[in-house]
Formats: structure tokens, C-alpha cells, sequence
């Protein structure tokens, strides 16, 4: 866990070097329309579909049909020395194999940050943040679709956050909050009662207080192809503060022609408060749960893309 944590420290480290080195031109060419105030929308849509149909095909497998969306939004505000930044991410996937099986659940996601911030000096702003994380619908641990695991609202996290922003350009920042709440909700009666996501057994929510950093940086690092990487760290300071929440995305949007794009995102999670159910005698089965798993999730479409 040390090593990982050290990993993204050194990683998030050099991209910042690298962006301080690298936009230096581009600040110089952005200067007159940095300075522009008011509202700025923008974002990216993408949709991804695949199917595989076979017919008396001698080397085996099975029928299978996929489909991938992916919404980015966002709508940012500057007036003086204020700024109000707003992001929406959502994600869903499908994925259907052989005739008798359902549709099974791919990628599921609802994410919507909300910062303001304060001008405190050339680079840094005092700032205050809000966030919001569930997912659109039920999750079950395949192959077993009869058992929900998780759906809307179990878990979902809100985030409410106070520090400081430090932004050196316009591709990176660091926020660094030391006082931060995490509220983290179990809207459901089986998955609160089993105690699910850290909530005690019964309850519907669970509050801790802690540190929070979020590091950001996004980055056309050629014509066509667009890299966006975040961190978020957050350490609860009255349980366990060394067992460090971390949530790590990554995104590779590669433009094909005007519409056509393939687009790699991958999520890497660790939570000590989430169980992660395991097949322990590789039966098939999930017949035991474990704390303190590493999660991760990649997730590779190709089709039309749309950005503004």
C-alpha cells in the first residue's frame, strides 16, 4: 500500500513538472483570452458499440453485443479574482454473451464536482469544494445476477471540502483541504442492514472528517489525442488515518477523423471500508468477502465522439 501511495505521489510530481514546462508557450499564446470573464461550457460525448455473431463457427465461442457511453461536461465562471467551476462525468456500459444470458452491467457512473474559489495570491485560491458520486442502477457480482451489491444511492458519496487551490496554469491543479467531511449514504435497506460500505449495520449513512487532496490535469498533448488524469485522496483523522482512500482515474480520448474516436479510461480504487466479495475455492462462487482490496476497471471504445 506504501509503494502504491508512493507510485502516485512521484506520478502526480512529475506531471506537475512536466505541465509548468510545457505550457509555458501556451500560456504566452492564452494571455489575452485568459482574461476573458464570464461563463465557459464545453465537453465531450462518446459512444462505443460491438457485436460478435457466429453461425456453425468450428473454433467455438459465443454471440456477444456491447455498448459504452460517456458524457464529460462542464460550466466555469471567472469574474476578478473569483472562479466557480462545475463538472459532470457520467458512464454507462452493457455488455449481453450467448443467447440465454441477460445484459450485464459494464460501467456505471454519476460524478458532479463543484469548486469556488478566491484569488489568494499569483497561483494559489482559497477555495471550498463539493462533490457527488453514485451510480444509475443495481449491481450484482456476476455471474450471480439475482443478489444486488450496490445501486443508486448505495453508496453514494457527497463531499464537502475547505482549503486551498493551487493553480500554476491552465492544465493543473492541486487542491488541498484540511477540513473535509465525507458523508457516505446506504439507501438501501438489505445493503444497510449487511452493514455494506463501511455504514453500520442498519443505518443509512456514515460521516467521517478528514483530510482531502485533488489533483487535476488535462491536457491536449497532441491534435488529436486528449490526456486527463485525477486524484483523489482522502484520510478519515479519527479511524484508521493511514489506511488512505484513494480513487485515481485516467482518460485517452484519440480522435480518428470528425467524429470517430477511440476513447481508454481506466479507475483504480482503494477503499478499506468497502468488502470486496471473492471465489475462494474457484468454484464459480463468491463465498467470501475481504477489506483492503485494490479495485481497478479499463475500459476501451471505439466510435462516434463528439467534443465542444
Amino acid at each position: 500500500m506504501k509503494k502504491l501511495f508512493l507510485l502516485i505521489f512521484i506520478t502526480a510530481i512529475n506531471i506537475n513538472l512536466f505541465a509548468q514546462v510545457t505550457d509555458k508557450e501556451a500560456d504566452l499564446k492564452k494571455q489575452n483570452t485568459d482574461t476573458i470573464e464570464g461563463w465557459k461550457y464545453g465537453g465531450m460525448f462518446s459512444l462505443s458499440f460491438s457485436q460478435t455473431s457466429l453461425t456453425n463457427w468450428s473454433a467455438g465461442g459465443e454471440n456477444s453485443i456491447s455498448i459504452n457511453g460517456m458524457a464529460n461536461l462542464f460550466a466555469n465562471y471567472k469574474k476578478g479574482n473569483s472562479t466557480f467551476e462545475n463538472y459532470l462525468n457520467l458512464g454507462y456500459g452493457l455488455l449481453k454473451q450467448g443467447k440465454s444470458s441477460n445484459f450485464m452491467k459494464t460501467d456505471d457512473k454519476i460524478e458532479f464536482v463543484s469548486k469556488y474559489g478566491k484569488k489568494a495570491s499569483k497561483s494559489w485560491y482559497y477555495s471550498a469544494l463539493l462533490s457527488f458520486n453514485s451510480q444509475f442502477t443495481a449491481g450484482y457480482n456476476y455471474p450471480d445476477d439475482s443478489t444486488v451489491i450496490s445501486n443508486f444511492l448505495a453508496p453514494g458519496y457527497v463531499l464537502g471540502a475547505i482549503g486551498m487551490d493551487y493553480k500554476p496554469n491552465k492544465t493543473f491543479s492541486a487542491f488541498i483541504a484540511p477540513l473535509t467531511s465525507k458523508i457516505t449514504i446506504v439507501n438501501d435497506k438489505i445493503l444497510s442492514d449487511a452493514g455494506a460500505f463501511g455504514v453500520d449495520s442498519g443505518k443509512v449513512a456514515r460521516n467521517e472528517f478528514g483530510g482531502y487532496v485533488r489533483i487535476f490535469y488535462k491536457k491536449d498533448i497532441s491534435k488529436n489525442i486528449l490526456f486527463q488524469t485525477k486524484l483523489d485522496l482522502f484520510s478519515n483523522y479519527l479511524h484508521n488515518p493511514q489506511n488512505i482512500d484513494i480513487n485515481w482515474e485516467n482518460l485517452i480520448d484519440i480522435k480518428l477523423n470528425k467524429f470517430l474516436s477511440a476513447v481508454i479510461t481506466t479507475t483504480l480504487i482503494y477503499d478499506d471500508d468497502i468488502a470486496i466479495g471473492i471465489d475462494s475455492n474457484n468454484d464459480g462462487n463468491i463465498d467470501k468477502k475481504v477489506n483492503s482490496k485494490i479495485q481497478f476497471k479499463e475500459v476501451l471504445g471505439i466510435g462516434l465522439s463528439y467534443k465542444f
